[in-house]
């Protein structure tokens, strides 16, 4: 079984990866795949969707004689991160007050 993970939640995983360095395309799919099973093909259209929203932006470096694409993050994407970064807070606290029977004091008291 696993979590579907929605365009939102990967959007906030990719600004938080590239906000520590900026980074290429395949390095962040490799970070991802720690927590999600995710192709290059699938995050490419999300690399192309937060540069389009300015959230990202692109420079190419020379790496073993070819230009590699790096990614980094802008000001309005730091803005945004921390908004995604507060409404996962907000999200997870109370899905966890369902699954983890957290706050389940409440619930009987509903």
């Amino acid at each position: 079984m696993g979590f579907s993970i929605n365009a939102g939640l990967l959007d906030a995983m990719v600004l938080s990866i590239v906000q520590n360095n900026d980074t290429y395309g395949y390095e962040i799919t490799q970070y991802l795949r720690r927590a999600v099973d995710i192709s290059e093909s699938t995050l490419y259209p999300v690399l192309r969707r937060l540069q389009k929203g300015e959230m990202l932006e692109t420079y190419d470096k020379e790496f073993m004689g070819r230009n590699r694409r790096y990614y980094r993050i802008t000001t309005k994407g730091n803005d945004s991160l921390e908004e995604y970064r507060e409404e996962w807070r907000n999200h997870k606290k109370k899905i966890d007050s369902i699954l983890l029977n957290e706050g389940a004091e409440n619930h009987e008291q509903a």
